[in-house]
C-alpha cells in the first residue's frame, strides 16, 4: 500500500461512503472532498464535511497509518493546524493537534472494493517495459486520444519554462532566444549540448552587428565552437575564417572555453556539425528578423519555405575543413525542418503565445497533426502495443507519458493507470 495510491482512492471517491464514520464512531458526511495539494501541506485543501451534526470546512491529511502523522512531525508544523480528518488505511493511535484537540480520523481499508485493490497491486507489480503494459491495447480510443492531447500540451507547459528562463537571461529579447533554442537544435540529440553551450558563449547582439555578412558569422561560429586551431591546415578559406575570427574574438572580447567540445563520430556527413554551422550561418545572413517570420508561419509549408537554406561554397565540396568531396547541395531537408518544428518553433510560439496572454491557436495543434510522427524506441513500441494515428503531436506525447508518468510509476495520475485499475 502506498499513500499514493490512497490520495487516488479519496480523490475519486473510490470507496464506499454511504456510512462513514470516524473512528470514536461518529458519523461523516462528505460534502467536498476538498482540492489535491501536490505540494508541501496538507493533502487536500478546504474540504467539506460534517461529523455528526458538526459542519466543519478545512484540509484533510492522508497517511497509511495514523502514527506516520508523528512519524512526519506534524504535531509542530502550523500548516497542520487546520486538519478536520485524518484519513488512513490503518488506525494505530489517537492523534493530537498542538493544542492537544484530537483530530477525528477515518480508517479506510474497510470500505474499499478488493477488486479494486487487486488492480492496483497487479499494475504496480508489473516488471514489464510498461506496468500496462499486457492491457494497453484494451484503453478506450476515446480516452487514450484525448489523454494524448493533454500530454502534449503538457510537454509544451514543460517546454515554455525552460523558454521563460531564457527570455529571462536574454533580457526579454525573442529573437535572443529563438537564435539558442534554434542553434541546439541544429545540433539534434549528438551535438545539441554543444551547440547550446555555443549559443550561450557569446551575445546575440554580436551576431545581430554581423548579420550583413555570412563569412563573418561563420568565423565567429566555427572560431567559438574550436573548429579553427589546428595549424596544419593551409586552404585558403580556412586560414581567412581564422584570421577573421581573431579580428572578432578580440573586438568583441570573445572567450569559448566553456564551449563543449562538437562530435563527428557515429555521425552521417549531411549532419555534421561542420554543415550544420554553414547552413546556420547562411539562415542568419538571409534572415534579419527571422522571430517575426517563425511567428507568421502556420504550416509546414511555409516553414519549408523560410528555412530552404543551403551551404556556403566552400561546403558543397565538403565535409570537413581538411578534405574535398564531390560537390553537391546541402540543402535543410524537410524531415529536419520538422524536427525544428516539433523541437523549436511551435514550443516558441506557443509559449509568446502564453505570455502574451492569448489563448493556443487551433492552427498549433492542426500544424503538429501534419508533421510525421517520430521514429524512436519509445513510439515504437508504444505503437506495437496499439496503434494511434501516425503524427507528431502522438509522438511528443508518447514520449511525455514515458518519460514523465510510466518511468516513474505515476500510474495513478494517467489516464490509462486510472482506467485500467478500475477495469
Amino acid at each position: 500500500m502506498q499513500e499514493d495510491f490512497l490520495h487516488y482512492i479519496w480523490k475519486h471517491k473510490a470507496f464506499d461512503s454511504s456510512v462513514l464514520k470516524t473512528t470514536k464512531k461518529e458519523l461523516i458526511t462528505i460534502f467536498q472532498l476538498g482540492q489535491h495539494n501536490y505540494n508541501a501541506g496538507p493533502d487536500f485543501f478546504n474540504a467539506q464535511l460534517s461529523i455528526d451534526t458538526q459542519l466543519w470546512a478545512g484540509n484533510v491529511e492522508i497517511h497509511i497509518k495514523s502514527s506516520d502523522w508523528y512519524l512526519h512531525n506534524h504535531e509542530t508544523d502550523k500548516a497542520y493546524d487546520n486538519v478536520i480528518l485524518h484519513v488512513v488505511w490503518e488506525h494505530d493511535t489517537e492523534i493530537f493537534r498542538k493544542d492537544n484537540s484530537e483530530i477525528p480520523t477515518l480508517e479506510l481499508k474497510h470500505h474499499v472494493n478488493q477488486n479494486l485493490i487487486t488492480g492496483y497491486k497487479k499494475l504496480m507489480q508489473s516488471k514489464t517495459w510498461i506496468n500496462c503494459e499486457a492491457s494497453f491495447a484494451e484503453v478506450d480510443n476515446f480516452l487514450l486520444n484525448n489523454w494524448l492531447e493533454r500530454l502534449y500540451i503538457e510537454r509544451l507547459e514543460r517546454k515554455s519554462e525552460t523558454i521563460q528562463q531564457l527570455l529571462k537571461d536574454s533580457n526579454n529579447d525573442w529573437e535572443a532566444v529563438l537564435f539558442k533554442m534554434l542553434l541546439k537544435n541544429f545540433g539534434l540529440k549528438i551535438n545539441g549540448a554543444s551547440f547550446f553551450s555555443l549559443a550561450n558563449s557569446m551575445d546575440f547582439s554580436v551576431l545581430r552587428k554581423l548579420q550583413n555578412n555570412t563569412f563573418d558569422i561563420e568565423a565567429l561560429l566555427f572560431g567559438q565552437a574550436n573548429l579553427l586551431s589546428e595549424d596544419i591546415i593551409e586552404d585558403v578559406y580556412y586560414l581567412n575564417l581564422k584570421e577573421r575570427y581573431g579580428f572578432l574574438k578580440q573586438k568583441f572580447k570573445l572567450t569559448n572555453l566553456g564551449v563543449f567540445p562538437l562530435q563527428f563520430f557515429r555521425l552521417r556527413p549531411p549532419n555534421f556539425p561542420t554543415i550544420r554551422l554553414s547552413q546556420f550561418a547562411n539562415l542568419y545572413s538571409l534572415e534579419q528578423h527571422l522571430f517575426s517570420k517563425v511567428m507568421e508561419c502556420n504550416t509546414k509549408e511555409a516553414f519549408y519555405k523560410l528555412f530552404n537554406i543551403d551551404v556556403t561554397s566552400f561546403w558543397k565540396s565538403h565535409y570537413t575543413f581538411a578534405k574535398t568531396s564531390k560537390a553537391s547541395s546541402k540543402l535543410l531537408t524537410k524531415a529536419f525542418v520538422d524536427l525544428l518544428i516539433i523541437n523549436t518553433l511551435i514550443p516558441l510560439k506557443f509559449s509568446y503565445a502564453k505570455l502574451q496572454g492569448k489563448p493556443v491557436e487551433e492552427a498549433m495543434f492542426k500544424l503538429i497533426r501534419t508533421i510525421k510522427i517520430e521514429k524512436n524506441t519509445i513510439v515504437s513500441k508504444f505503437l506495437d502495443l496499439k496503434p494511434v494515428e501516425k503524427n507528431a503531436l502522438n509522438s511528443q506525447a508518447l514520449l511525455q507519458l514515458k518519460q514523465n508518468y510510466c518511468d516513474k510509476n505515476k500510474c495513478l495520475h494517467c489516464a490509462v493507470g486510472s482506467n485500467l485499475i478500475v477495469k
